[in-house]
């Protein structure tokens, strides 16, 4: 199969650059519901974005997000995860196409869990993310690096590695 370039991709989808690294736009909020509230205020039940890392900005910072997120691999390179759970279990990923080299089309990440993303070839790597409740900027925290490595030193190289 051939895939549409990066500037393609950019250009036909609009995607912006993002603060965690990469680019992305929503494509979803789902505004034909009522708002729920879960102890954070009023949110969307559902919101959804592009979401894509390039040889450029080939990093998705460490970053902590309260709701849920499933993560839906599309076109190009495999994406490297890493997830750092709140006992500081690390877990790994790679979204890609290649089933039998044991890649994931799919990838769910429990509100909660540090992750970071990392594309280590190619031009680029492109996912849909799937945010319950929706996403809200002020549910996010990007990772500080100094914070990081207090809480989980065992893991000092990949934070380091994943932080600005």
């Amino acid at each position: 199969m051939n895939y549409p370039d990066r500037d393609t991709v950019i250009a036909q989808l609009g995607l912006q650059g993002h603060v965690e690294g990469g680019y992305f736009k929503r494509t979803f909020q789902a505004d034909h519901r009522p708002r729920i509230d879960a102890g954070i205020g009023p949110r969307f039940t559902m919101t959804s974005i592009y979401y894509l890392l390039t040889a450029e900005s080939p990093v998705g910072h460490w970053h902590l997000n309260r709701s849920d997120i499933v993560h839906y691999y599309h076109l190009g390179a495999p994406l490297h995860y890493y997830m750092i759970h709140p006992d500081g279990r690390l877990e790994t990923a790679v979204l890609g196409p290649d089933l039998a080299a044991g890649q994931q089309l799919q990838l769910t990440v429990r509100g909660g869990v540090w992750k970071a993303s990392h594309l280590p070839g190619g031009d680029y790597g492109l996912i849909s993310e799937a945010v319950a409740p929706g996403f809200e900027y002020e549910d996010m925290t990007l990772g500080e690096r100094a914070a990081l490595l207090e809480v989980f030193p065992q893991h000092a190289e990949l934070i380091q590695a994943y932080t600005r």
